[in-house]
């Protein structure tokens, strides 16, 4: 009979590491993968003792620095005709109700929505591109994303890390149950996060559309 915790086990711990900078990378350069699932099955994994907690936060942490500079560079290179591109191929991603609520909340947020963006599943990949291409200062940006960084990939290694601990006590091996309600919590977030992020947009679109009626109604009426 396979195990699920027999082949983890089997797993090299290197290839976890660089697994799990790599996923967080390419995610925080603009390309939209699923960044958080791979830091929370790494951090499960250390909470098997497979991997080395330390580790995979420091790679984390790096993935998601340099990942957002790339991305950062990109976009200040191809300015907004650059989501506007990707708009047209990528519209359930990059279409213009995303481009749009991520503009708010730059120009709400400034440099901190670099920083917040990294616990939202929209920003986090709009935030190095978008911030270059609103020409944002790269020392502001760089805080905000090692900030960011620090406390988001750190601080969801620890939290999971020591919730599988807890866990374990109950559940002595990670069999296929633990894997089938890890998989089902990632997909839960996925699409919690999916449904706040659409109900934002359309606030946004419901606050613009009351703000164009009452800009229509203070016009001077012509004699």
């Amino acid at each position: 009979m396979f195990h699920i915790d027999t082949w983890i086990d089997s797993v090299p711990p290197l290839a976890v590491y660089l697994l799990v900078g790599l996923i967080i990378g390419v995610e925080s350069i603009g390309i939209p993968l699923p960044g958080e699932i791979a830091l929370v099955s790494a951090g499960l994994l250390a909470s098997k003792g497979t991997v080395n907690p330390v580790l995979v936060g420091l790679c984390a942490v790096a993935g998601a620095v340099i990942g957002d500079s790339i991305g950062y560079a990109i976009g200040r290179k191809g300015g907004k005709p650059l989501f506007e591109k990707l708009g047209r191929k990528f519209p359930a991603h990059f279409g213009p109700d995303h481009l749009a609520t991520a503009e708010r909340a730059f120009n709400r947020w400034g440099m901190w929505a670099v920083f917040f963006g990294r616990f939202i599943a929209l920003l986090r990949i709009f935030a190095g591109p978008l911030a270059g291409a609103l020409r944002m200062p790269y020392w502001k940006f760089l805080i905000a994303n090692v900030l960011g960084g620090v406390i988001w990939a750190g601080g969801t290694t620890v939290a999971v890390y020591y919730a599988g601990k807890v866990v374990e006590k109950y559940l002595q091996s990670f069999s296929w149950v633990a894997l089938v309600l890890a998989v089902l919590a990632g997909a839960t977030s996925a699409l919690v996060l999916k449904r706040r992020a659409a109900r934002m947009r359309a606030e946004h679109k419901a606050a613009d559309a009351a703000a164009g009626r009452v800009g229509e109604q203070a016009l001077p009426v012509g004699e």
